[in-house]
């Protein structure tokens, strides 16, 4: 298990300051942002944050893209400038949304093309040496375990996988489910203690919870990324109180 930080935890500050928070936390790696750290067809800004990065000693786990799965109206970039932005990062892996509707209201030719993409973006990506990574997440096609192990299933390519974290609004017995369910495509997991994303608690809180959720992961004994996202009052502070957490979790987990 590898411990990291999405960059969007802090999108007020800039790249050199969160490599600074991430060695002061003692985490492993970041993933970098598209939305403001590294914006897609930024070559050389995406070379500086690669370099940056790994000459203090860490890593780049993955590019956070907000490329929404057949979104042609959405995407404010192709897959095609994601993918540039990726390698001159050094990014193994790219993230990103299962569309842009819930699993509700998609309807069946919505469904065909955001499955026909998911593979075309995959083999892109593939050719790259690069992996491609669904999120969990509402308001997607992936908002429930049964919808995203479907979505999976029907990809069914090798080079697809995705991020688990915990949804709102249900019970720990369940989002255990949830990681059984998905558990073949599993592969880095976004980690934060929350009713909702405006009502934030601290990490320590939620340990136990989380303790669960991490050793049902890692019962594989894959490796793979926890990545810290989002902390209460978006303060550093609490960020690096929640790294102490994330640490202690990580001891436990793997002496289990």
């Amino acid at each position: 298990m590898k411990l990291g930080i999405c960059s969007v935890t802090f999108r007020d500050k800039n790249p050199q300051q969160i490599i600074d928070l991430v060695l002061e936390a003692e985490l492993d790696g970041i993933e970098w942002g598209g939305d403001i750290h590294v914006p897609p067809g930024e070559a050389q800004l995406a070379e500086e944050v690669a370099d940056l990065t790994r000459s203090r000693g860490l890593e780049v786990s993955s590019y956070g893209s907000y490329y929404r799965l057949a979104d042609h109206e959405g995407n404010e970039y192709d897959f095609t400038t994601i993918l540039d932005t990726a390698k001159k990062l050094g990014a193994p892996a790219i993230r990103v949304w299962a569309g842009s509707k819930g699993s509700k209201v998609v309807n069946k030719n919505e469904r065909i093309k955001l499955i026909e993409d998911a593979k075309r973006i995959a083999d892109l990506a593939e050719e790259e040496g690069i992996s491609v990574h669904l999120e969990y997440h509402d308001h997607t096609l992936t908002d429930t375990k049964e919808s995203a192990r479907k979505l999976l299933e029907e990809i069914a390519h090798k080079n697809v996988y995705i991020y688990w974290q915990p949804p709102n609004h249900i019970s720990v017995k369940e989002r255990i489910a949830s990681i059984k369910a998905l558990k073949p495509w599993i592969s880095n997991t976004h980690i934060f203690h929350w009713h909702s994303f405006d009502n934030r608690m601290e990490l320590a809180t939620g340990a136990k919870e989380w303790q669960q959720y991490l050793e049902t992961i890692e019962e594989d004994g894959q490796e793979r990324y926890v990545l810290m996202e989002f902390v209460k009052n978006d303060d550093e502070r609490q960020f690096l109180k929640d790294a102490r957490t994330l640490h202690e979790l990580k001891a436990i987990v793997e002496t289990t």
